[in-house]
């Protein structure tokens, strides 16, 4: 059967084929994973649709159109009779075809019979080298260094992958079809601390996930993109399609670039809903298991770069958003309270917001707004 490059949405065209499990030639069950497929907006795994040898047809790499076939998976021949061959690893084959042998004589001592290197050292008394590798510097490998470049050399090249082009492209057209301005202020963090050491294993126990500071956020935006409209809405043309809902995308960092998952009608979801739907998340990127559906329809976005470090910086739009709220690192600091200097656990927030749409003021009192509402939290809690 045809292992054919999957339909994944309407606006994927192509994919890379990234990586794939297995060898030429090798064993393949039912369910097996075969190769690693990435398009400009997921990384996913395709599985075989049944048991058989791997005929690769496309190596990795290359990028293809959707429906392309890739490769195939043929009936696995039977162990003995006339005419049958052993499969062999794609070294054995080239070296038996330079030293002139014939595989089909040779048992394997590889995974379902396969024929090695090993195997023909071992039975014929071939020297197991293979010829040096022809290189075309013009069609270099994705993931390495051009095997061309001298060993000393000092730089080194790298096709970028679809989804580093796709968040390049993005990443540029926001800053030149946007007028995009970014206001900061900063919050205490010292309710939340003390409510999430409180409840953090009883919402465990009872749910099976921790709370943490993420389901705050959601909540507290939500609420104050209920107070104001704008920061919820997008431009389309000439009109401005304000949203009556509020699908918030949280940004998480995958091995090949952010990503941003959508939680649906977030404003609707308990706190323990909230902490499960983004674990999940988290689980799918690490399995690949993304689909486009998580990734489309968002209204505004929460991005944490605090998990990295960052103490302050600019979060830029998720287009066709009009607005992304940037956490941070919770740094103690000193601060005044009451005419007193005291030291709290502070986080500095942006909001990111595009001044087409979203006037300075209302950005900053929708900024202040989740100051309130982080520095207050039990109304949220009680709500939750």
């Amino acid at each position: 059967m045809d292992i054919k490059i999957p339909a994944v949405g309407e606006s994927v065209v192509e994919a890379l084929v990234a990586k794939w499990a297995l060898e030429n030639g090798a064993q393949v069950s039912k369910d097996e994973v075969l190769c690693e497929l990435e398009t400009d907006k997921i990384t996913f795994e395709l599985q075989a649709e049944a048991s058989g040898t791997l005929e690769i047809i496309v190596p990795e790499g290359e990028t293809v159109k959707i429906g392309t076939i890739i490769g195939r998976i043929v009936d696995t021949p039977p162990s003995s009779g006339p005419g049958y061959a052993p499969p062999a690893s794609p070294a054995a084959r080239k070296l038996a075809a330079e030293k002139g042998l014939d595989t089909s004589k040779i048992a394997g001592s590889g995974r379902g019979g396969r024929v090695t290197v090993e195997d023909l050292a071992k039975q014929t008394g071939v020297e197991g080298k293979l010829s040096p590798p022809v290189v075309r510097s013009e069609e270099p490998a994705p993931y390495a260094a051009l095997r061309t470049a001298p060993e000393d050399a000092r730089t080194r090249r790298v096709p970028m992958t679809p989804i580093r082009k796709r968040i390049a492209e993005r990443l540029l057209a926001v800053r030149q079809q946007t007028a995009m301005l970014t206001s900061f202020n900063e919050a205490d963090m010292s309710r939340i601390i003390e409510l999430r050491g409180r409840h953090k294993e009883e919402m465990k126990e009872r749910h099976g996930v921790p709370l943490g500071f993420m389901s705050f956020f959601v909540k507290s935006c939500c609420e104050a993109l209920l107070e104001f409209p704008a920061v919820n809405a997008s431009i389309e043309g000439e009109e401005i399609v304000y949203h009556n809902f509020y699908d918030i995308g949280i940004a998480i960092g995958a091995e090949k670039g952010l990503v941003v998952p959508v939680l649906r009608d977030a404003d609707r979801l308990h706190f323990w809903e909230i902490e499960k739907g983004i674990a999940d998340f988290v689980q799918k990127i690490k399995e690949n298991r993304l689909t486009i559906a998580d990734l489309e329809g968002g209204t505004f976005t929460i991005t944490n770069g605090g998990v990295y470090g960052s103490l302050l910086s600019t979060p830029i739009l998720n287009p066709p958003q009009s607005a992304v709220l940037g956490m941070h690192a919770i740094q103690e600091r000193a601060v005044v309270r009451n005419g007193e200097i005291v030291v709290r656990p502070m986080m500095y927030l942006a909001l990111s917001y595009d001044h087409r749409l979203i006037d300075g003021k209302e950005a900053v009192q929708f900024l202040k707004r989740v100051k309130e509402l982080l520095e207050e939290p039990e109304e949220l809690l009680l709500e939750g």
